[in-house]
Parts: structure tokens; C-alpha cells; sequence
């Protein structure tokens, strides 16, 4: 464990795409972070900074075994501050064909981390929740207090599920408990998503880009370090018991068919893009959506990147870079 006297920040899916750009934040902000990951999707290449830093520690483990994660925090169980909580299935489709996935990655992991909370007396967590809680509401601005919630993909359910899991505990354990529900992020580092998914296909296929659905999807798209400032400005100034924010873009998002083809203008120039018939990529794909931020915003958070598509463009080019430098 890091240095003993400090605080303790915990991050789940500590290696991930999100999650190890958070640890490399919360180090250099001066904090103790211990970190654990399964490697499902995390790399150690992902934490390659926060391993050279004396106050980051870092184990490998399923959280969804929940008398692993809470023997893992024993000795320094006392003095977490905050459990930050990022790991789930991030593979919707996956989900989809076997629901066990979501129960286990998504929704067991966040049980465990209610667990070790009353165990050790944590006050405080964060957790990435997701677009996906809303359901399909087609074109209707999403604020947080629309409802009924009716998620159409077992990711959504079980992220549901653990919301619901991490409120009833705040009314007997928690001091502050912040809900970040995500638009897609994308940027560098990236394990998963659009965009790492189309840079995949055109390796194993440089001449030709197969699009699941009929790429007029539409959906906000937010630049990881967009993301991590407002999580840590809500976490720093949203002092509710329950704290519950959208974090995405203010726009209403780009086509899967503009993303396609800015990833093969920029990568595989010579690749020919061909669509699928279906109004979405996947059984629980929410095919269009639209964010309603003013509340994130109220608390002075700026996007640097103003657009969605701005967003991918920046994504595409950190991503291209990232694979580069593996085969270089």
C-alpha cells in the first residue's frame, strides 16, 4: 500500500481506459491510490506512469468476489476516503448474449464495494454509471430526474441495479455518494468503444470498414479529460448525501457513419465502408440519445472540446497514435 499515514483513494478497473487516466489524476493531485483490476479489458501498460509513483499501489484482482476485494483492503481499510468505482462490463453486445456477464462485472463488483464500505466504514464513493439507466427516449432531452428509467440492454439493468445498490446504502453508510452517468467517452488508451472497435476491424480488413447498423446512429461522444473534470469538480463541490449528474456534451452527438469515415480518412484512406440494414449495431444499443447537462455545467464545468465530433477527432488521433507506438 502506499505511503500509511494518508488517505486512501481506491479506484476499480484501476488499468482500464478511464479508470487508469483517473489514478494518473488523483496522484498528481497528491493523493495515496490503490488501485485493482481484473485485466478483462486493463493493461499494465495503462499504469505504466502511476507504477513509477511511491504513493500508488496496485493489485490484480476480480472484485466480484467480494471476500477477495475486502480481505485486499484489510490492512488498510481505515483510512479510504473515497472508493471510486469504474470496473463493470463495458462489452453491451456481450451482455446481451449472456446475461451472466453484467450480473458479475457490473453489477457483483459494485455489491463488493458496498460490502468493504460497511466493513471498513467508507463514507464516501464514486460511481460511473451510464447513459444507459435512461432507456430509449429517442430524441427528449435526458435530465437526471426523467423517469421511468427502463433500460433496454442487461448493462443498463445491472448499472441500474447498482445504483440502487449504492443508494440504499447511503441512507445507513454513506456521508456522499456521486452517480456520473457517462455519455461514450472516448480518447486515448482506449480498451473498448467505436472507435477501437473500427481501428480493430481495419487491421484484420485494411480495405474495407463493415459498420453494424445503418450508421445513422446518433449519440454524444465526451473527450476523456472532459470527463475526469467533471468528476473530480463534482466530487469536489457536489455535497449532497445522493449526487446524481449527466456528464456529456451539450450537442446532439454525431453519426456512427461520421465516425466511420473520419477514422478512415485519418487511418486507412483506401478502405471502402459498407452499412447493415438495422436502426441500431446491437440487441440494447439505444440507437439515439441527447444529454441535458446544465446541471454539471452549473457548477462551472467547460468542456474543451465543444462538439461531439470534435470529440472524435481528437479520440481517432490519440488512438492511431497509441497504436502506433505498440508496433513501432
Amino acid at each position: 500500500m502506499p505511503v500509511r499515514e494518508k488517505k486512501l483513494h481506491v479506484v476499480t478497473g484501476a488499468a482500464g481506459f478511464i479508470g487508469s487516466q483517473l489514478v494518473d489524476r488523483l496522484l498528481n493531485a497528491g493523493y495515496c491510490v490503490f488501485g485493482v483490476d481484473n485485466f478483462t479489458r486493463g493493461t499494465m501498460e495503462n499504469l505504466q506512469e502511476a507504477s513509477r509513483n511511491a504513493n500508488f499501489a496496485f493489485l490484480e484482482l476480480d472484485i466480484s468476489d467480494s471476500t477477495a476485494f475486502v480481505t485486499a483492503l484489510q490492512d488498510d481499510g481505515g483510512r479510504i476516503d473515497v472508493i471510486w468505482h469504474l470496473a463493470a462490463n463495458s462489452d453491451i453486445s456481450a451482455g446481451g448474449a449472456d446475461p451472466a456477464i453484467d450480473l458479475r462485472d457490473t453489477f457483483m463488483t459494485t455489491y463488493s464495494v458496498a460490502l468493504a464500505c460497511r466493513k471498513f466504514g467508507v463514507r464516501k464513493v464514486a460511481f460511473s454509471s451510464t447513459s444507459a439507466v435512461y432507456g430509449d427516449h429517442g430524441s427528449v432531452a435526458l435530465h437526471e430526474d426523467i423517469g421511468p428509467l427502463f433500460p433496454i440492454s442487461n448493462y443498463g439493468a445491472m448499472k441500474l441495479a447498482s445504483e440502487a445498490c449504492l443508494t440504499a446504502l447511503s441512507e445507513a453508510a454513506l456521508d456522499h455518494l456521486w452517480l456520473f452517468r457517462f455519455p461514450n467517452v472516448v480518447g486515448g488508451r482506449a480498451t473498448h468503444g467505436v472507435i477501437y472497435d473500427f481501428l480493430d476491424k481495419l487491421e484484420k480488413t485494411p480495405y474495407e470498414l463493415q459498420v453494424l447498423g445503418n450508421g445513422r446512429q446518433c449519440k454524444p461522444y465526451l473527450y476523456i479529460d472532459d470527463l475526469l473534470d467533471a468528476m473530480l469538480l463534482i466530487v469536489d463541490k457536489a455535497c449532497e448525501r445522493i449526487n446524481c449528474f449527466n456528464i456529456g456534451p451539450e450537442d446532439e452527438g454525431v453519426l456512427v457513419r461520421d465516425i466511420a469515415e473520419i477514422v478512415v480518412d485519418k487511418a486507412y484512406r483506401n478502405a471502402r465502408i459498407t452499412y447493415g440494414a438495422e436502426d441500431r449495431g446491437w440487441v440494447g444499443d439505444v440507437p439515439r440519445f441527447r444529454y441535458a447537462v446544465d446541471k454539471v455545467r452549473a457548477l462551472g464545468w467547460v468542456p474543451l472540446c465543444e462538439t461531439s465530433r470534435e470529440a472524435v477527432e481528437k479520440a481517432v488521433d490519440a488512438q492511431v497514435s497509441d497504436r502506433f507506438k505498440k508496433t513501432a
